[in-house]
């Protein structure tokens, strides 16, 4: 069968013509690429081009798709066409042309339709993560049973040691923001009440509000942007070097080894926290309110004893655990599903401070509506 050959001959006009002959078929595999690239960079004439294929007397996939490439590398010039293809040939060389093209994709939506694409993906993950958070809590709620019942033996190093990571190590930077926090609002406050001639009313406004809403919620807020991301970030590397696996090879529960240490942990400090951040609000309050406000602390002080009631301080007690269990399982959650990549790592970390801070300031919330309509 004749060898194929690709030679540029004149035409009308001055247009080149690339008359292509023989057979383009994977029989001369090893021939057609390096003859069609030879003509490509002898070509010099102006467009329009033309592929003259009548020469042809035989045509496979490979000649056509050699054909498609010439044609488009000559298209980038100018207008190309082919001439003397049969029909079977031109089917071919569409067909070919047709597998090349990048597939399309779906229409582009206009007006409101990808914001309710947005808001559906959203809603439909934000179940996905209460479906897995009521799952893994069970589990948690299961283990902590079996520990109750005996069956699985407390780990008190685990525990301890998470406790001096989230509690005692947290204690400093805690105290300092919240004793800010109080001088603060104890300036702020006693500003707008010297209008009415009442600024010893600060003592009240700050001791309700840091006893029952602010030092809760700010420590909540602190604990999960401290101690959450870093069990997240634990927990992610342990399964990023399938060091979760092997605990479960060995036989080992990692809710039991892993998990409830950390919650315990958070259930045993974040109350505690929330009593120094009380104690430092108040006392940053009550120094302000004697530097700024002439405000003596003995009566600043005497003020708060009268005002606020055991019913006031056991607000934040009562919170303080429901506040723990929310950061310990959401962080857990998200650090076991954590991907091999340093990526998958970053974004989870993230995902659970910003989980954590929204689910804590919701359900602080929705204890302001709880213990409002019970009036305590």
């Amino acid at each position: 069968m004749a060898r194929p050959s690709a030679i540029w001959g004149d035409a009308a006009r001055g247009s080149g013509v690339l008359q292509l002959s023989g057979a383009w078929t994977a029989d001369h595999a090893s021939d057609l690429e390096t003859t069609l690239e030879t003509a490509l960079k002898q070509g010099s004439f102006a467009a329009p081009f033309r592929i003259d294929c009548a020469g042809i007397v035989a045509l496979d996939t490979l000649g056509a798709w050699l054909i498609h490439r010439a044609r488009l590398a000559l298209s980038e010039r100018g207008e190309v066409s082919l001439a003397g293809l049969k029909r079977d040939q031109t089917h071919l060389v569409e067909e070919v042309a047709q597998a090349q093209m990048p597939p399309a994709g779906p229409p582009r939506a206009t007006g409101a339709y990808p914001l309710l694409v947005d808001v559906g993906e959203a809603v439909v993950d934000a179940g996905k993560d209460v479906s897995k958070g009521v799952t893994f809590f069970g589990s948690v709620i299961a283990a902590l049973g079996r520990l109750i019942l005996g069956r699985v033996r407390l780990r008190p190093a685990a525990v301890i040691t998470q406790l001096d990571r989230v509690a005692l190590r947290g204690v400093p930077i805690i105290a300092l923001i919240s004793f800010l926090v109080g001088a603060i609002i104890a300036q702020q406050s006693i500003f707008q009440l010297q209008r009415f001639g009442q600024p010893h009313f600060v003592a009240d406004l700050v001791g309700v509000l840091v006893l029952r809403e602010l030092a809760v919620l700010l420590t909540s807020i602190m604990v999960a942007g401290r101690s959450g991301s870093a069990f997240t970030a634990e927990l992610g590397s342990m399964k990023m070097r399938e060091e979760v696996d092997a605990l479960q090879t060995m036989g080992l529960d990692p809710v039991e080894v892993l998990v409830l240490p950390r919650i315990l942990a958070l259930l045993i400090g974040l109350p505690l926290l929330t009593f120094v951040s009380s104690m430092s609000a108040i006392a940053g309050a009550a120094l302000v309110a004697d530097i700024y406000g002439g405000i003596s602390m003995e009566i600043f002080f005497a003020r708060v004893q009268n005002i606020i009631g055991m019913n006031t301080f056991m607000v934040s007690m009562y919170k303080a655990p429901f506040m723990a269990l929310v950061i310990g399982v959401i962080a857990c959650i998200e650090g076991f599903a954590v991907r091999g990549s340093a990526e998958s790592l970053g974004s989870h970390t993230t995902a659970s401070v910003v989980k954590s801070i929204f689910v804590v300031i919701v359900l602080d919330g929705l204890f302001a509506m709880f213990f409002a309509s019970i009036r305590y």
